[in-house]
């Protein structure tokens, strides 16, 4: 790959600059000729009143803004390969998008910035490496020089490595900040559009996986539609919010998309699916409330996914020693079921780290976590027992 140095002013790349306030990006620079932010490059995150305001504040103190490197795919034209995020914040601000603020606390645009802070900023040199490469060369480049600073994560990655025609659609959709549709999907995903979460989570449940996300998005690089992607996607969360009609807080970041693959085919009553969560919900004894929604829809069964509070040690050994007295007494097993089943286990007398402690009266249905409500079973029988 080959490289050349050499220097920009800020006011020459900012020469003809636009900003998409729709999608959040700059798109033009240097008269048009600079492509800003190019299928592989992440969205424009500096738009958050302290780290724009710090590239225009550097300009003004003279600081270096750090070596920025073009892309030139042809003798006409130019893409950012590093460096979009401080280019499109003092392009932003030379355009009258955000204001810093002066010496006295007042707030101040460009405009309004005395000619000679006007022409410190336009003036600032900025040193640029325009490299010349293969597309396998200069993606390479883009994903180490890309290892500093807010380093890409991994959608954002492979958003650079298959770019072309069905991330650019994809990008449009789903890392949109302005997409009306973000608000819903807030409720059940966690991230944000610009960091490519949407995406990243829609390409994960139609792949089946996010392992999978590469190999689909290179199988389909070259689409010029995300169909198959929406669809799946808008299927999922219609499917979560028809199930489950109120939305709590930890249901955002679920494994929606596994749970669709596992459940969507099995009927359910909202009404019963409603009262039941809501009392799980407002359970004390359940520590991970996260789970609630998978075990509703898995039928109340697997209780691992709940962290349900359990009999505590000095329970469990109190509650042994009571049992096993009165099956010594009896001559019969200390686990109950045991007692009632064959011959063989009738009269069987199990340690206690052979036995679990399990609710007399379940706590599906109401038991407490109590010494009262307490009884050891061995462990198949406990493990078989469920909430019957």
């Amino acid at each position: 790959m080959k490289t050349t140095l050499v220097q920009h002013t800020v006011g020459a790349i900012s020469e003809g600059f636009v900003y998409n306030e729709l999608e959040g990006k700059g798109l033009y620079g240097l008269n048009g000729q600079l492509t800003i932010q190019p299928e592989y490059q992440r969205n424009y995150i500096y738009a958050d009143g302290k780290r724009d305001v710090a590239v225009i504040e550097s300009l003004l103190k003279g600081y270096p803004l750090g070596l920025i490197y073009f892309n030139k795919p042809s003798a006409e034209s130019l893409e950012v390969l590093d460096g979009q995020q401080r280019i499109t914040s003092f392009g932003r601000f030379i355009t009258g998008k955000f204001a810093i603020k002066d010496e006295n606390g007042m707030q101040q645009y460009f405009s309004g910035l005395a000619k000679d802070r006007q022409e410190k900023i336009l003036k600032s040199q900025i040193l640029v490496y325009e490299c010349e490469g293969t597309e396998t060369e200069i993606k390479e480049w883009f994903k180490t020089i890309n290892t500093v600073g807010i380093p890409l994560n991994d959608q954002e990655l492979l958003n650079a490595v298959y770019s072309g025609p069905f991330t650019t659609f994809g990008k449009a959709e789903f890392s949109n900040s302005q997409n009306s549709r973000i608000a819903k999907w807030s409720a059940y995903i966690s991230g944000s559009a610009d960091r490519q979460d949407f995406w990243e989570r829609s390409l994960e449940w139609v792949s089946k996986g996010k392992d999978n996300i590469g190999d689909y998005m290179s199988s389909h690089r070259h689409e010029t539609n995300i169909k198959e992607v929406s669809t799946y996607f808008n299927t999922v969360l219609d499917w979560v919010s028809t199930v489950f009609r109120d939305v709590y807080p930890e249901m955002r970041g679920l494994e929606w998309g596994r749970m669709y693959e596992d459940y969507h085919a099995m009927p359910y009553n909202t009404e019963e699916v409603a009262r039941s969560v809501l009392s799980l919900y407002e359970d004390g004894y359940v520590k991970s409330k996260k789970g609630i929604w998978e075990f509703v829809l898995g039928g109340l069964l697997d209780r691992s996914l709940l962290d349900v509070r359990i009999f505590d040690d000095p329970t469990k050994k109190s509650t042994y020693a009571k049992q096993l007295k009165i099956a010594k007494d009896k001559g019969i097993s200390n686990c109950s079921l045991c007692a009632q089943g064959h011959e063989a286990i009738k009269s069987k007398i199990w340690k206690l780290e052979e036995m679990d402690a399990d609710h007399v009266s379940p706590w599906s249905k109401g038991g407490a976590t109590v010494a009262s409500n307490c009884e050891m079973l061995c462990k198949t029988h406990n493990r078989s027992k469920g909430n019957r």
